[in-house]
Order: C-alpha cells, then sequence, then structure tokens
C-alpha cells in the first residue's frame, strides 16, 4: 500500500504573491522527485470550474456563497485531492478551507461556526499537511492586483476593511495551528521568498520522506 502523499495549501490576500510562485514550487518539487498534483480552489474539477466562475462574478448571499464554495471543495477533495493522496501522490493547492474561513468567515464576518461545521462535514478527519501563507500589507497588495490583472472580480472589489479583516483571519488561523503554517513574508522581491520557500520545502520533504 502506497504511503498517503503530502497535502500542500498556499494561502493569502489577491495580491500577495502566492499564485506567482505555484509554477515554481510545483517545478521544484517535481525536481526532487515528488509524484505531485497542483490544482487551485474554487475550482479543480470541471464542476468546480463551473462554480467558480459563478462565485467570482455573480452576487449572491453570503450563504449561498458558502454552499457553493464547500460544494465545489467537497467535489474536489472526494474526486481529485483524496484519491491522489491516497495513491501517494503529493497535493499542491492554490487556496483550500482557510480561506472560507478568511474570506466567508472573516471578511465577510460569518463567523467561524457555520463554516467549520460544512468542514467537518465535506471533510472529517482531514486537512492539509502543511500551509504557506503569503502575507503581505493590505496597501501593497491592492497595489498590485490593481497592476496586475485586468477587471477586478466581485472579490477584488471588496474596500479595505473587508480585505484587512480577512488578513486577520489568516493571522488568527495561524496563530491557532502554527505547525502547519509557514508565515511568508511576501513584501519581499522574489529572489529573497524563493531562498525562504527552498528552506521550507527541503525541511518538508526531508521531514515527510523520514516518517515510519
Amino acid at each position: 500500500m502506497a504511503q498517503r502523499g503530502c497535502f500542500i495549501t498556499l494561502e493569502g490576500l489577491d495580491g500577495a504573491g502566492k499564485s506567482t510562485h505555484v509554477a515554481w514550487m510545483t517545478d521544484w518539487l517535481r525536481q526532487a522527485g515528488i509524484s505531485l498534483l497542483c490544482t487551485r480552489e474554487p475550482g479543480g474539477t470541471p464542476l468546480g470550474e463551473q462554480l467558480r466562475e459563478i462565485l467570482l462574478h455573480q452576487a449572491m448571499d453570503l450563504r449561498t456563497e458558502t454552499l457553493l464554495m464547500f460544494a465545489a471543495r467537497n467535489e474536489h477533495w472526494r474526486t481529485h485531492i483524496q484519491p491522489a493522496l491516497a495513491q501517494g501522490l503529493w497535493v499542491l493547492c492554490d487556496r483550500y478551507t482557510d480561506a472560507s474561513y478568511a474570506y466567508q468567515g472573516g471578511g465577510r464576518q460569518l463567523g467561524t461556526d457555520a463554516i467549520a461545521q460544512l468542514d467537518a462535514w465535506t471533510q472529517p478527519g482531514h486537512g492539509p499537511d502543511c500551509t504557506f501563507l503569503f502575507d503581505v500589507p493590505l496597501a501593497v497588495a491592492r497595489t498590485r492586483v490593481q497592476q496586475g490583472r485586468g477587471t477586478a472580480d466581485r472579490f477584488e472589489q471588496e474596500n479595505a476593511a473587508f480585505f484587512e479583516r480577512t488578513r486577520q483571519a489568516y493571522l488568527d488561523r495561524m496563530a491557532a495551528d502554527p505547525d502547519r503554517f509557514r508565515h511568508i513574508d511576501a513584501s519581499h522581491g522574489i529572489p529573497e521568498i524563493r531562498i525562504r520557500l527552498d528552506a521550507c520545502l527541503q525541511a518538508l520533504v526531508q521531514h515527510w520522506q523520514s516518517r515510519p
């Protein structure tokens, strides 16, 4: 029976730069001999990608938004992520459940109770093994979004207070689970960030491969 793969997630505000490093981290892991599934949320499956378009561009009630996020996540987990991990593949996912705690729970002020219930129902006893939190001051993140993209989606159009709450929710998640999180100061330049990522990935691979 294959040893279970490692589940890695990347989190952070839009503009924190995490997506800039997804391809680099994917290449790093594959060059290290890791068989890898690289995916994203919302999305990751044909159904999830359809829901992504709705979630990013169509106005809806907060509860509807949260339920659709978890509908996409449930499909993603059960049809792609969980089978890959069971086969021994590693999974690198751009956003996962922490994003719901941050964006819906913090930014939209839903709180954590409903999200925790949906989390426990859709993926009982499971979650990422390691989460890279790309953290950056809000002003920097907003400037990067404005400079680097075309038409903003409905999350990117939110006001500063929304994103301050979202960032704080991420920091609260990290404080509550420091062993899982790797804090990445995304205000640095790309070369400096990748030195940090390289060290974290080396340590993670060594730890995972040394397990009994």
